[in-house]
């Protein structure tokens, strides 16, 4: 693991999703730009003193000259956004396969240079975008993919929180906010491209064109947080998408309406357990999860019976085990490289559209 020292949340989220099905362990990390806040963090996991490394590269070098079968397989990152590629690329470049944290990159121009890297290394390149590893959501995008709603016509995805209403000074807004560290965007890129994610996964249709429009409501902040925008899709599918970071009392309320010719869906992650499933003709349906009505795919994902929920972790914890059975098998994974440049590629379209008064942008 890169990053997820003290005091970071994502890493030690990262930590009980990778151990929850027992196929992954922690060997090794480089978990603070500060040596000794590296070394603290080794010590509370009980890692190997030997195998907690100052910097990321030396990790790279003393990892690639340990023998094949006492090195680590993979890098876990789970720093700010803005040393994803350069970990990325040292990773890759001495041998071991990379499960990201998002988005990719900071910017689009260093997604398209990793994607190279990652087709130069051959190997596994994953990212976590979490909500993709509930298990309904995969079951929303089967019942699309089967024609259960008909062909898409309509859209509505969001994700609202409201914890950076206020001028705040933590570890946690104080890297998102900062433009060197997070990239161009703030809320959009920080939750926006879950919701852009979420949207093209489950209609598995790629988002082409944006209309946006980006504010930053609390003064003295250098990135946006708060943002809006029409979008179109292939096939002639219209949508909108909404991210705001300022919304007073909101939480991590992502959630997502699809509409085709003879059906609906939605899904919220604050109730992930529920996929309600909607009819022209018949009585909307409620489905729930670790039911036997539901498809193979989707039932692999539950850990318990039926009324027991599952959330967050789980989600988190399927994203893992997926990048884990890949590594074994050599296939591909949930959200490779090219999920990561989508991801840049849209929030760059963003900033154009709302730079030129909200005037419509393809996505490149």
């Amino acid at each position: 693991m890169v990053g997820g020292g003290p005091g970071a949340f994502i890493g030690a989220i990262h930590r009980f999703a990778a151990r929850l099905d027992g196929e992954i362990e922690l060997v090794c990390g480089a978990f603070s730009s500060s040596a000794e806040k590296s070394k603290s963090m080794a010590e509370e996991l009980s890692l190997d003193p030997a195998r907690c490394y100052a910097s990321y590269s030396d990790m790279m070098a003393g990892e690639a000259a340990l023998p094949q079968s006492q090195r680590m397989e993979f890098v876990s990152i789970v720093t700010p956004n803005h040393m994803h590629f350069p970990v990325a690329k040292a990773a890759l470049q001495a041998g071991f396969a990379v499960l990201s944290d998002k988005p990719a990159t900071l910017d689009v121009k260093e997604a398209r240079a990793l994607r190279k890297i990652v087709e130069k290394s051959g190997k596994a390149y994953g990212l976590t975008h979490t909500y993709l590893g509930y298990p309904l959501v995969g079951e929303a995008r089967g019942i699309i993919e089967a024609g259960g709603i008909g062909e898409v016509r309509k859209v509505y995805v969001e994700y609202i929180q409201g914890w950076l209403a206020t001028p705040i000074e933590t570890k946690q807004a104080d890297w998102r906010t900062d433009p060197k560290r997070s990239g161009g965007s703030g809320c959009m890129g920080d939750i926006g491209t879950h919701a852009h994610n979420l949207a093209e996964f489950m209609t598995g249709k790629r988002m082409t064109h944006v209309a946006a429009d980006l504010t930053t409501f609390v003064e003295g902040r250098r990135l946006d947080d708060d943002g809006s925008c029409l979008f179109r899709m292939e096939d002639g599918v219209k949508g909108t998408l909404s991210a705001s970071q300022i919304c007073v009392g909101k939480e991590n309320s992502l959630s997502i309406r699809i509409y085709g010719e003879i059906g609906g869906l939605e899904w919220r992650q604050e109730e992930p357990n529920t996929l309600i499933r909607t009819y022209a003709d018949r009585p909307t349906e409620i489905l729930r999860a670790a039911q036997g009505y539901l498809s193979e795919g989707a039932q692999d994902g539950f850990r318990t019976p039926p009324g027991h929920p599952e959330g967050y972790l789980e989600a988190f914890a399927n994203v893992y085990l997926d990048f884990a059975r890949a590594l074994r098998s050599g296939g591909g994974v949930v959200t490779g490289i090219e999920g990561g440049v989508r991801g840049m590629a849209f929030v760059e379209a963003l900033l154009k559209s709302s730079a030129k008064h909200s005037k419509w942008v393809e996505i490149k």
